[in-house]
């Protein structure tokens, strides 16, 4: 899947070979006024992400070879089929995000707050020290910090996972070749780097980052006005976070690069090296949305 500045495409290889496109346009009311402010976009991007990346899967998995596909379709997915037709697909993209929220709160963030919690109590009850805020932050942003990257090694064990990084190595090395003003072709793409700084996954690691420092500005509390507190302040993290990384995309300061680092070392988990056939179906998604216009080419 490409995102580029007015379009968005998805290209899949069928069982049979042949690379197949979809394009859609993307949605201008969130590119104007009151949405373009900078933190606000960051929000509104990561929502944007999470609904058209979870597209992106149901699109792809229509074009999965099953044998006997009508005898493996149980009476719900009939029913389903029957009285509810399309409208199916916009109501499984839409609960499937909404857990995904759910599971990302329940784990990065209501966890760490109770593992945070139990930790205050032991320390209180062996020492008598009743803590301080740094201890607090501190101790829930390492918390959180190792179950993320905990997260993120154990998913890459996982055979197609794994199949699924070769295709986000492609991206990168095709956007990466784009960049440098090569033509896309196989072994312009082969050349380049499966590391990039505006990667989702840099994304995420500068959001638990992010967390950690603006978590630390709050008032200790009970576990359940902790965990509302840091729920509040989520969209400001994710803004933050978004104007962080969209500079580094684009900055050539030292600082900036030494910030990036970390990001681009996460993703030798999250990306492989794709063969050539993987590197064509990125080609694929990523020709129908370069803009005509280079002053329109904002990635």
């Amino acid at each position: 899947m490409m995102r580029g500045p007015h379009k968005t495409a998805v290209s899949v290889r069928k069982p049979d070979g042949e690379i197949i496109t979809k394009i859609d346009e993307n949605n201008k009311t969130t590119r104007k006024g009151f949405f373009k402010l900078p933190i606000v976009r960051g929000c509104v991007n990561f929502v944007e992400s999470l609904v058209i990346g979870m597209k992106a899967l149901m699109y792809s998995a229509q074009f999965i070879d099953i044998e006997d596909e009508e005898e493996s379709e149980g009476k719900l997915d009939k029913w389903l089929d029957e009285h509810l037709g399309d409208k199916i697909k916009d109501i499984v993209i839409y609960v499937s995000v909404f857990i995904s929220i759910i599971l990302s709160v329940g784990l990065f963030i209501l966890l760490p707050a109770i593992l945070t919690r139990w930790i205050e109590a032991g320390v209180h009850y062996i020492s008598g020290w009743e803590g301080s805020q740094i201890f607090t932050s501190l101790t829930e942003g390492i918390i959180r910090m190792l179950i993320f990257l905990g997260y993120m090694a154990l998913v890459s064990l996982m055979k197609d996972i794994q199949r699924v990084y070769e295709y986000h190595g492609a991206e990168h090395k095709t956007i990466a070749c784009y960049e440098a003003g090569e033509e896309l072709t196989p072994e312009n793409v082969k050349k380049y780097t499966r590391f990039h700084p505006r990667c989702g996954t840099s994304f995420l690691l500068f959001v638990m980052i992010v967390s950690i420092l603006l978590f630390s500005l709050l008032p200790r509390t009970g576990i359940v006005l902790r965990v509302i507190m840091r729920l509040l302040l989520l969209p400001v993290v994710a803004g933050i976070s978004y104007e962080i990384i969209k500079l580094a995309g684009r900055s050539k300061n030292r600082c900036v690069r030494w910030l990036s680092q970390p990001g681009l070392w996460l993703q030798r988990l999250t990306t492989r090296e794709p063969d050539t056939s993987q590197i064509e179906v990125a080609i694929a998604s990523m020709m129908p949305v370069i803009p005509e216009n280079k002053e329109d080419d904002r990635w």
